[in-house]
């Protein structure tokens, strides 16, 4: 595999990361597709969820009414391995209202493995470890 190929998987996989927070922060869970695979595993503080279909139905139920989330993740690395990869990120989230100041705010650590598929790569299995919180 050339330089330039492990730096396109590389990026494409860093991309997962801003896809994701995007269709959160969207509430387009019905695209959560876009960005795993169909045998995903998400684990996470609020549970564990196997495969997309469940994973869908579990962002739309925990979805609270008026309130809005923004994802910011930094930090991300990624290690390529053929047609899987491992990587990592900091994700800063802004939970508010329309209109208004954050009420509350997290520091996450999102670690996972992608894998390349016929429509480019997805994660296939994420951990969310929640590191702190502040209420406002």
């Amino acid at each position: 595999m050339s330089d330039d190929t492990r730096t396109a998987d590389r990026i494409e996989i860093a991309d997962l990361f801003a896809r994701l927070g995007n269709l959160l922060d969207e509430q387009r869970h019905e695209d959560a597709r876009t960005v795993y695979s169909d045998d995903v595993v998400v684990r996470s503080p609020r549970g564990e969820v196997h495969g997309l279909d469940e994973l869908t139905a579990h962002l739309k139920q925990n979805r609270v009414e008026g309130e809005r989330t923004q994802h910011v993740y930094g930090s991300v690395l990624v290690s390529v391995d053929g047609d899987r990869a491992e990587a990592t990120a900091n994700q800063i989230v802004y939970f508010y209202r329309d209109g208004e100041p954050p009420h509350r705010t997290s520091g996450v650590r999102v670690a996972g493995t992608a894998v390349r598929t016929p429509a480019g790569w997805r994660l296939d299995a994420t951990r969310i470890e929640l590191a702190w919180m502040r209420e406002s």
